[in-house]
């Protein structure tokens, strides 16, 4: 019975508001007509019983009423066509046509379209993340929200715990929809119901906003260079699609920083640049920084223009001041498309090393390339082909012999394989190669000044893999693959530009050069013989190991030791991985001849349910007395820790620690500590660095951030809103 009376309620009520008017605006005359009033848009009421006396319409039990997509909810309506008022008899709840407004309250009296009136012991809540209570709340004009000694917080407050972490008591608070901008008047900051902090006033955007000008949260800072620093950014938009971010940094040992980032994002493509102007004691009387920006634009025909900017004014400006640890600056554009069997590719890049040691003279310092790639399906014979045209470049600042030399190059390659299957699963692989490039050697003396170079290769490869399934759903994949390789034994010599270093791993080891660049070539006729296994457990285990090593004709030069590719063969490759879902475990190592080890690298992650994640690494290799300046004449042993993990309640902590274990010494390491919950979060950082390829100088640095979400948009990932967890 109850159902059909509400729907008996409902068809009362819509017959009701078009003939009596009630909560209709007052009529206005419609667009182009003369003395003709355009009809005013009716209101909808929804109640469980609606009576009528006089011009006094009353609604009574679980009354709604809807107009022009505002929303009231009530125990009891009483609306007087006479005054043009509605008392609302509460608990009520009048909730805005955006959705992002919603006020509760006792009781209230309105006008007839909602837009004004008093609301007795109201509450505002903004997205559901921000409330501003006060005894009493007034409305104006459909626009301002207007209530005298109020409170407001995003935090949430229950019986455990009724007084909220943080809050802003204010002799007034008014809320402008249409700015969508908080006003405070005489407010008082508290945390713990204990004032902090006091302001005549200010205003705050509310929770709808996205981009608007105001200060972010600052950051206090303590370290052994610059001593207590505070930072504080202003966010400043420029418009929908641009905006502009300042980072002052004032520190008690004379630094002082202004820190920039631009953004701006466009109909095809977007721009960011970073950057920052420093005067500190480190350098009395420089004026240090430096400059990041990159960006990119997708143009006609498919093709994307990227560019990047990399600039610093001294090589510990990084270190110092804790930003990235880049130790070779990279600037230049590139122009390339991709698709499906095709791929262009056109670069200039301008290289600076701010190493320690290195010699910008005598450092490639301008590369210009350009690369075009076809893939297609050979006529005839069958098989893939793909066809490669490159160029490339190269400029050194130096004149010097030897030292400053210039290379030029231009060429092209051409490969090809196809896969026959024999009987017994036999799988029968042709390949082949044919490249060709023209060099000009330019300030080297040892070289002439034009050298032509053509490499043909062909091989022949042999594999058969073998599937065992187990009876419990476990499957074994068993491939013993052999290479045979023919080149010819010995062509032109060039110089060495791109092929410096190599390395050595399962993804390679069936390549017909195993160099990383075009320079580098392998000669005379080589196998290559390797087998792989790869386990598969029903319960989400694999577990794969590749081995392999190479043998050839002529001995192989221009590798470098901890690869184990240079000699007559090789070193052995011995290549484990283990993973599911939670776990992965990575280990490669190249054994030499001599069977002694020459590089090893071992990497575990591992990622349980919930917050935690953790991962490690090692990397032992062996020195190269010879290196080339971007190697170590060293050996490396390194050892890198990371973490994430859950603490207890709303902490949580990040941890990163690199030691070298020639050096007996970190490297470098950090502690994060975050606590969060649905209206605070709270930033601790420490982090030590040590010397590097840039500094000499270690510094350790203490951070501290402190923010109070829930304006402008901002929320804190920690506990779940309304769990009034402390």
């Amino acid at each position: 019975m109850q159902h059909l009376s509400r729907r008996a309620a409902l068809a009362l009520g819509l017959a009701l508001a078009p003939l009596a008017g009630p909560l209709s605006a007052p009529a206005q005359p419609a667009s182009g007509a003369t003395g003709a009033a355009a009809a005013p848009p009716p209101a909808t009421l929804v109640a469980d019983s609606v009576t009528r006396t006089g011009q006094v319409l009353v609604a009574e039990g679980h009354v709604e009423v809807f107009y022009k997509g505002t929303r009231l909810k009530a125990a009891k309506i009483t609306y007087d066509q006479a005054k043009g008022t509605i008392q609302v008899a509460g608990p009520l709840v009048l909730i805005d046509a955006s959705g992002s407004s919603k006020v509760l309250a006792s009781d209230a009296e309105l006008s007839a379209d909602l837009q004004n009136g008093i609301l007795h012991s109201a509450q505002m809540e903004l997205e559901g993340r921000v409330q501003i209570a006060a005894a009493e709340m007034q409305r104006k004009a459909g626009r301002y929200s207007s209530l005298d000694h109020a409170v407001s917080s995003s935090c949430q407050v229950c019986a455990a715990h009724p007084v909220p972490l943080w809050e802003i008591r204010a002799h007034k608070v008014v809320h402008d929809m249409v700015t969508h901008r908080i006003r405070f008047t005489d407010a008082q900051l508290r945390f713990a119901g204990v004032p902090v902090f006091y302001l005549p006033f200010f205003s705050l955007p509310d929770p709808t906003v996205k981009r608007t000008p105001g200060f972010l949260t600052p950051k206090l800072s303590e370290s052994t260079l610059f001593g207590f620093g505070v930072e504080t950014p202003y966010f400043l938009p420029l418009g929908p699609t641009r905006d502009l971010t300042f980072y002052p940094f004032l520190a008690a040992k004379g630094s002082r920083t202004l820190g920039l980032r631009y953004r701006e994002a466009f109909n095809t493509g977007a721009v960011e640049f970073r950057g920052a102007l420093s005067r500190d004691q480190l350098m009395p009387g420089d004026t240090r920084g430096y400059l990041f920006g990159d960006g990119y634009f997708d143009l006609p025909r498919g093709f994307q223009l990227k560019f990047q900017i990399q600039a610093v004014s001294d090589p510990n400006y990084f270190l110092n001041y804790g930003l990235t640890q880049v130790d070779r600056l990279e600037s230049g554009l590139e122009l390339s498309r991709t698709r499906r069997d095709e791929y262009i590719d056109a670069r200039l890049l301008r290289f600076h090393s701010i190493r320690s040691g290195d010699n910008n003279d005598t450092l490639p310092n301008v590369v210009a390339t350009a690369d075009w790639s076809r893939r297609f399906a050979l006529p005839l014979i069958g098989g893939s082909a793909q066809l490669d045209f490159r160029g490339m470049a190269l400029r050194r600042r130096s004149s010097a012999d030897v030292v400053g030399r210039d290379i030029s190059r231009a060429g092209f390659v051409f490969d090809w394989r196809r896969d026959w299957i024999l009987p017994e699963g036999l799988v029968l692989t042709g390949l082949g190669s044919l490249q060709s490039d023209l060099y000009g050697v330019h300030q080297d003396s040892s070289y002439p000044a034009t050298i032509a170079r053509t490499v043909p290769q062909a091989a022949v490869q042999l594999s058969w893999p073998w599937v065992r399934a187990g009876a419990k759903g476990a499957s074994d994949v068993i491939t013993p693959v052999a290479q045979l390789i023919f080149a010819p034994r010995s062509v032109p010599a060039v110089p060495n530009e791109d092929s410096v270093i190599s390395d050595f791993d399962e993804g390679n080891l069936f390549s017909l050069s195993h160099f990383n660049g075009v320079d580098g070539i392998e000669l005379g006729r080589r196998v290559n013989l390797g087998v792989t296994w790869t386990h598969y457990d029903p319960s989400g285990w694999t577990f794969g190991v590749a081995a392999g090593r190479i043998w050839r004709q002529v001995t192989a030069t221009g590798y470098d030791p901890a690869s184990g590719l240079g000699g007559k063969s090789s070193g052995w490759l011995l290549a484990t991985q283990a993973k599911n879902r939670r776990l992965e475990i990575i280990n490669r190592a190249v054994f030499g001849n001599g069977g002694g080890l020459n590089k090893d690298e071992l990497s575990l992650r591992w990622t349980p349910p919930g917050r935690f994640s953790a991962s490690t690494s090692y990397i032992w290799m062996t020195a190269d007395p010879a290196s080339y300046p971007s190697l170590t004449t060293v050996a490396t042993r390194q050892w890198q820790v990371d973490a994430a993990f859950p603490i207890r309640g709303n902490f949580s902590g990040q941890a990163s620690w690199r030691y070298d274990v020639v050096t007996h010494r970190a490297d470098a390491s950090s502690l994060n500590l975050t606590w969060r919950n649905e209206c605070v979060s709270v930033d601790l950082s420490v982090a030590r660095s040590y010397a590097s390829a840039t500094s000499t100088t270690a510094s350790t640095s203490f951070g501290f951030s402190l923010g109070l979400t829930g304006f402008g948009g901002g929320s804190a990932s920690g506990a779940p809103v309304g769990s009034c967890q402390r």
